[in-house]
């Protein structure tokens, strides 16, 4: 078939999580279960934050804008993967998976560079202490986080872009549960080797070497924070070793679905969902179980939200 007679398909396929109708039951009451789980713990992190003085700090200010980037990111395949594993046909309009692709990436970009500013403002409380209030001014932290925004924009347009002048003439079945690149790219009529490969740099050569800069900040970190003592040293490894595990949680599901050839492997769909729900759920737990400022600062506003029946 010639490509200028290409017919443009109007729909994918999914093939989903599963073809089995009672496994699809089960799935679907784990991953409401988990949905639901990281919508409301994030919330909570967003609700506590906003409401307790004592939290109005800038790194609080951040983890807040994190708590909102996972919001989004989970409701971005979780509903619908949800409705899919009730319904025996799963599709999805080709304007509508290169909507959710559009989403998909601008909030994981917004995902990657909050990691990453946040990593700065660890670096700057416990390298510089006495600039820390010059340097993570309000004003600061407001242009960092539009400069977040804007970047995963950009990042997200780049991926559209490129992806949109291709042909998709069929076949038109993805297997998977949610549009993404690798699985789209890959049913383009044409030769893709040498825009698999730009991808392959752009998002997993990029993702990698950002993800071992990070680590390598934060142990900078953890080497500075040796030479301080008391509360305050068990303060910053607690809130470096949580910073640590969620990079690594967020990083590690990028580097394996991005850092490498389009084709698909037994574990993608686990992986997948990993990145797309489990990570969501895991970093409210992960950043308020060992903060015992944020535990304290809950509990107050669950006291203010439900008060005591007076007796």
């Amino acid at each position: 078939m010639e490509l200028q007679n290409c017919t443009r398909v109007k729909e994918f396929i999914f093939l989903g999580l599963t073809q089995n109708q009672d496994l699809s039951l089960v799935l679907f009451l784990f991953l409401l279960l988990v949905y639901v789980t990281a919508l409301l713990g994030n919330l909570l992190i967003m609700a506590t934050v906003t409401c307790e003085s004592r939290l109005h700090t800038p790194m609080y200010f951040l983890l807040r804008n994190l708590s909102l980037a996972d919001i989004c990111f989970s409701s971005i395949t979780a509903p619908k993967a949800l409705v899919d594993l009730l319904s025996q046909r799963k599709t999805i309009s080709f304007n509508g998976c290169f909507t959710q692709m559009f989403f998909f990436h601008l909030i994981g970009g917004v995902d990657v560079f909050s990691l990453s500013v946040m990593a700065l403002d660890r670096y700057v409380a416990i390298c510089k202490p006495l600039r820390y209030v010059t340097i993570m001014s309000r004003g600061r932290c407001i242009g960092l986080i539009v400069a977040v925004w804007v970047g995963g924009f950009v990042h997200s347009i780049v991926q559209i872009s490129l992806l949109l002048t291709l042909p998709f003439c069929g076949p038109n079945v993805l297997d998977t549960f949610y549009c993404d690149v690798p699985q789209v790219l890959n049913l383009a009529c044409t030769d893709i080797f040498m825009l698999e490969l730009l991808m392959i740099s752009n998002n997993g050569m990029i993702t990698t070497l950002w993800f071992f800069f990070l680590l390598v900040s934060y142990m900078v970190i953890l080497l500075e924070v040796r030479s301080q003592a008391g509360e305050g040293r068990r303060k910053a490894i607690s809130t470096c070793t949580s910073h640590i595990t969620v990079v690594t949680l967020h990083f590690g599901p990028c580097i394996y679905v991005y850092a490498r050839p389009f084709t698909a492997l037994p574990m993608d769909k686990a992986i997948s969902v990993t990145f797309t729900v489990i990570s969501p759920l895991l970093n409210p737990f992960i950043y308020t179980l060992r903060n015992q400022e944020m535990k304290s600062a809950m509990r107050t506003l669950m006291r203010r939200l439900m008060p005591s029946p007076r007796v």
